[in-house]
């Protein structure tokens, strides 16, 4: 570029005189398929249906309330056919027992709540036609502050007194004087407030889990039992060697967890009323599960009032609901299973188990006022103690 010269040119104008020319105006919008849109779309686009979604809206509207109106039609025939089957489990049970239970403390959402649980198992002969004894003995401890549920077995042959009869075995107070005694005979033994009380016949149940479609069992090691309960002709029963379990998970019938939990002798280790108790457990949790899953609450309106024919309580309803909630939300890995056991012995030709040292502590544990600890070692088959989880008492 030579010197002297500016990189840029200066253009010298003036003001025009006249008017500021105006904006032309627009086309008009046409109506016809094909035509200039008006709004920055090419010739012969699709201009928009907002008709058309506004029906879709429609439809999805009236899609809504009809499912909205169903569900609401299915909650409350499922709440009336349950209410109608919890009622008459409150008739079943004897009007004595009421008055051995401690109120409630608030809702069972909030509060925690004590809960016998009785399992009653007739026997087919007919020497024994007249036994009523509580075969399996267990106190549930709700905490909904921490989303955890406590299971407390007392092994049927403790050696406790009975008030007003002396002592005899801890299953002896039913056949004496049903679950009003028992009660009465828990409170004294274990110094514990029963809010409520639910009395499982375990010759129905294996109906009422038929009906819940069967459950899931986690059998913890194999069982071969003993040849009871011959499900075959007497010419078969001859030589049938008895019930067999793998281990692992696996999903039984109503019959077969009700052998499941009535096995007394496994050929393939040591069995014992603890053991049995362990899996009378499994199956009370499984059935517990089963009757608070999605499933069963679709099939209430049709099985509700018969779901509930194996037991006589003081639940009600709401009550029920409220437990319903309680073991959904409960944490499966902070369960605590516990044990009040004790030593081996006789007594007048019975044998029988006498409560041990750790019996007592054991309650602090069920209540969470101490850590759980397992049965200490050298405690053998029958020992006091908690474990956490999916966890087995065992043998010590």
């Amino acid at each position: 570029m030579p010197d002297g010269e500016k990189p840029y040119r200066v253009y010298r104008g003036g003001r025009v005189k006249g008017s500021v020319p105006s904006v032309p105006k627009l086309p008009r919008r046409s109506q016809k398929p094909g035509s200039e849109p008006g709004d920055g779309r090419p010739p012969g686009a699709t201009p928009p249906r907002p008709a058309r979604r506004r029906r879709y809206g429609r439809w999805f509207a009236i899609a809504l309330g009809v499912f909205l109106l169903w569900l609401t039609a299915w909650v409350l025939a499922s709440y009336f056919s349950f209410r109608d089957g919890v009622q008459a489990a409150e008739h079943r049970l004897p009007h004595g027992v009421r008055p051995q239970l401690a109120s409630q403390n608030g809702l069972l959402l909030t509060h925690s709540t004590t809960i016998l649980l009785l399992g009653t198992d007739h026997s087919n002969l007919k020497a024994r036609a007249g036994d009523r004894h509580s075969d399996s003995i267990l106190l549930v401890r709700t905490d909904p502050d921490h989303h955890r549920i406590a299971y407390l077995s007392l092994l049927r042959d403790l050696w406790v007194p009975i008030p007003d009869h002396g002592t005899a075995k801890i299953n002896a107070a039913f056949q004496i004087g049903g679950p009003t005694l028992t009660v009465a005979t828990i409170k004294r033994l274990t110094g514990l407030q029963v809010n409520h009380v639910v009395i499982v016949d375990f010759g129905q149940f294996k109906d009422l889990i038929d009906r819940l479609g069967g459950i899931t069992i986690d059998v913890k090691k194999p069982i071969y039992s003993n040849s009871f309960d011959c499900p075959y002709s007497a010419a078969r029963c001859q030589t049938w060697k008895g019930w067999r379990f793998a281990k692992g998970k696996q999903h039984m019938n109503g019959e077969r967890a009700l052998i499941y939990s009535r096995i007394r002798e496994n050929r393939l280790s040591s069995e014992s009323d603890a053991t049995r108790a362990e899996r009378q457990q499994q199956v009370l949790q499984a059935i517990a599960g089963k009757l608070a899953s999605i499933g069963t609450f679709f099939d209430l309106p049709f099985s509700g009032s018969d779901l509930l024919k194996p037991l006589a309580t003081d639940l009600t309803p709401g009550e029920f609901m409220q437990l319903g909630w309680v073991k959904w939300r409960a944490s499966n890995g902070k369960t605590l299973h516990c044990r009040l056991g004790g030593q081996p012995d006789t007594v007048g030709g019975q044998s029988v188990i006498q409560l041990d040292e750790n019996a007592r502590p054991v309650i602090a544990m069920f209540t969470g006022q101490s850590a759980p600890q397992p049965p200490p070692p050298g405690s053998g088959t029958y020992g006091s103690g908690c474990v956490v989880g999916d966890k087995t008492l065992g043998t010590r």
